[in-house]
Order: structure tokens, then sequence, then C-alpha cells
């Protein structure tokens, strides 16, 4: 699967490596291209998930805000709710769409 914005490829990796939360798809961290993901401040904690981080996406000269969020310390019982570790899986919206 990817996660493309237009036809950049921020993220790709089989399937079955992907984590299915909440209808978005966690990519693991390997597979994400980090230099188009830029540490944004904005704050967001999920009550089950813990805190997030969101991510700006690069492209080209524009930068869009808060187009990608990980969880880079989930609490402990998100990982029974899931199944396994997504500690610092990365998912995307908007503009950002995962394709299989």
């Amino acid at each position: 699967m990817k996660a493309l914005l237009g036809d950049l490829v921020i993220a790709e990796s089989p399937k079955e490596d992907l984590i299915s939360i909440e209808g978005n798809w966690y990519f693991p961290p390997s597979s994400v291209n980090s230099e188009y993901l830029v540490e944004s401040p904005t704050p967001y904690h999920c009550p089950w998930k813990g805190d997030c981080q969101y991510f700006s996406v690069k492209s080209g000269d524009s930068l869009l805000q808060d187009r990608a969020f990980s969880y880079p310390n989930p609490l402990p019982g998100a990982f029974d709710r899931v199944g396994k570790d997504f500690s610092n899986y990365v998912a995307f919206w908007k503009e950002v769409k995962v394709v299989d």
C-alpha cells in the first residue's frame, strides 16, 4: 500500500505490515519517507491511545499542516485493544491518500 500526495510517495509497505485503527491505515516507521515530514506542535490526546504527534507534509515549497500523525508512546491498554504494538506507526489524512 502507498500513502500518496499526488504522485509523491510518502510511505509504502505491504498491506500485511500496516495496522488498521479506527478507519486509518498506520504505516510502519521504516516504510515512511521521513524527509517529507516535519514535526508539528499541534497537541492532541486520545483517551485510549495517548498523546499524538502530528506531522506536516512537505510538497515542494508547500507545507500541508497536520496531514500525518503517530503515537510515539501509546498507553499500555492500547496494545491490547489494537492487538499489536503500533508505537511510531504513521497514519495520513486529507490530501495524502492511502491506496492499495
